[in-house]
């Protein structure tokens, strides 16, 4: 399925959840409500979409939240999406929580990648970050998916608070066979309040260090992220700085929301297939996901706000 520009679109991202265990500052702080059961989808709901994805060419798939770790059957629910004829990739994101435990099962389905959120190896940072004393089962199971052979990726949002924390996190991918992304924080939802490092300022930091580290060209997997490579190094550097160098000409992504609607671009609203499927709206699935295709803008607003229609938290979205 091609968009006005004539971009492939080849990659669905899902959140299956608004529900989250951790209360990150800049996703989903206190006081953030859980939407009400029923205007989540069901299991059976989100596979009716991923069907008539299949059939329009996107083949790729990102299961987040929230964390999708916490919502009873996901595992269940993977391997059928990863059953379904013409899917080449499911993957997942998860804060780690949760993934240890459920890491056979991962495997047994056959799960393509996994991305664990870690934005700090200092313990007290990460509390003071999340809410919650979970560093240590973080590492135990980021350690435990990088020996299993599922390709891991740490997933880390540079806040101002985190500076410190470039080399330690990017030790990681010396220490394992593991892809470390710093992310530049997305202004949406409580992101618009936070003021993060730029993939540039993560940069100095590292090539101080890595003095030969340079840009890996190979294909790390469906997003945005440009990737560096040194000799010191199992896995790669990556990053996603949809802030400093904006990507759109390339985006071949669309993002389900949890409770159903289909959007094109993080800074908009989407299109309610919710109503669709539960048959309050006229038309097709076909038709829906095809006129959310038709209306994927140019390229995102982050530098124009003000024009940011979006006004859900990230767990709402799916990050």
């Amino acid at each position: 399925m091609k968009d006005k520009l004539g971009r492939n679109i080849n990659y669905l991202r899902i959140s299956v959840t608004d529900k989250c265990n951790l209360r990150c500052k800049y996703c989903m702080p206190a006081g953030v409500s859980d939407v009400c059961h029923e205007e989540i989808l069901r299991y059976e709901e989100f596979l009716a979409v991923c069907g008539t994805a299949v059939r329009l060419g996107i083949n790729a798939f990102k299961i987040t939240g929230g964390e999708p770790l916490i919502r009873r059957g996901i595992i269940p629910f993977m391997a059928e999406l990863k059953a379904m004829d013409g899917v080449r990739a499911v993957t997942l994101t998860t804060n780690g929580i949760y993934l240890e435990e459920h890491l056979p099962e991962l495997v047994r389905i056959g799960i393509d990648g996994i991305n664990i959120s870690l934005d700090t190896l200092d313990r007290e940072q990460f509390a003071d970050i999340t809410g919650t004393d979970g560093l240590t089962r973080v590492v135990a199971a980021l350690t435990a998916a990088a020996e299993s052979g599922i390709r891991t990726k740490v997933n880390a949002v540079m806040l101002g608070q985190t500076r410190s924390q470039i080399l330690p996190l990017a030790a990681l991918a010396k220490a394992m066979p593991v892809d470390v992304r710093f992310i530049e924080v997305m202004p949406i939802g409580i992101g618009r309040f936070e003021r993060g490092l730029t993939e540039a300022d993560a940069l100095a930091v590292l090539q101080q260090k890595y003095t030969d580290l340079r840009p890996d060209g190979g294909t790390h997997g469906n997003g945005p992220a440009t990737y560096w490579k040194s000799e010191d190094m199992r896995g790669s550097i990556g990053f996603i700085a949809a802030n400093t160098h904006k990507f759109c000409d390339a985006c071949n992504r669309l993002r389900l929301t949890s409770t159903g609607f289909l959007k094109s671009c993080l800074c908009y609203v989407g299109v309610d297939l919710k109503a669709v499927l539960r048959g309050k709206a006229g038309g097709t699935l076909e038709e829906a996901i095809a006129a959310a295709i038709g209306k994927k803008p140019q390229g995102h607003c982050f530098g124009e706000r003000e024009e940011i229609t979006e006004g859900k938290t990230m767990n709402q979205i799916g990050g």
